[in-house]
């Protein structure tokens, strides 16, 4: 049995061309945003999905707390917030090791994403404000927007976005050659229930954004900071 609940899968824009076989399409999507007076979208992340609680730091399974080595700093930094977390429960992003994208801007190795807190999803307002609380960035902010109008407009707005190279300068992990950002996430900015996640949070990934195999974490490499040290979660000297 899982000690909490694992972040759900995010479903998938229609036109969204970096789907799998296990993914899922929100063919409704259209219904759906135009219901949201508020939306945001975030760029997306290629990094590990992890949950900071007060149960321990936990991958994608929430089965058990994860100890793999690229959560180390993660898990030490930890044990100095554990006791202040309650019942939050703080989503974010990990680009410690590299995976198909090697991000050559970056400024942290955690961006938090999503904030839940007794089973609901917390507006993005106050996913920043614990954030900020907890000394982590979130993940960029590409555009907040109203409901959207028409859709053809909505939907070439996305398609102008993903072809810039996002805020971290993505290059391909195995060739070096720079690339376009590997998709955005679309969330409703104002909070709602984990049961209505379905309708509220949709995402776009480019094609072929997936390039690691399963063996990935054999020679996996830790990515690289701007300006090494400071104040971050991962303070080499």
């Amino acid at each position: 049995m899982a000690i909490s609940e694992k972040y759900g899968r995010t479903y998938h824009f229609p036109f969204s061309p970096g789907t799998t076989s296990d993914d899922r399409i929100q063919h409704d999507y259209w219904q759906c945003i135009t219901a949201i007076p508020q939306l945001i979208h975030t760029e997306k992340l290629d990094g590990e999905n992890n949950c900071l609680s007060r149960y321990g730091v936990f991958a994608r399974s929430h089965v058990a707390p994860t100890t793999s080595p690229w959560t180390e700093s993660l898990r030490r930094y930890w044990q100095l917030i554990k006791h202040d977390l309650g019942d939050l429960e703080i989503f974010l992003e990990n680009v410690y090791a590299i995976h198909s994208i090697e991000y050559r801007q970056l400024d942290h190795h955690f961006y938090v994403f999503a904030v839940r807190e007794n089973g609901c999803w917390l507006s993005w307002e106050e996913t920043c404000f614990y954030a900020a609380m907890l000394d982590l960035p979130t993940v960029p902010v590409i555009k907040q927007l109203s409901a959207p109008q028409h859709k053809a407009d909505f939907e070439h707005d996305i398609l102008s976005i993903v072809k810039g190279p996002g805020s971290f300068a993505a290059h391909d992990a195995a060739t070096g050659v720079p690339v376009t950002m590997e998709g955005l996430v679309t969330r409703n900015a104002a909070g709602f229930p984990v049961a209505a996640f379905a309708e509220n949070v949709f995402k776009y990934v480019r094609k072929g954004h997936v390039k690691t195999d399963v063996h990935w974490t054999r020679n996996w490499r830790r990515a690289a900071l701007q300006h090494e040290g400071g104040k971050y979660v991962d303070n080499h000297k």
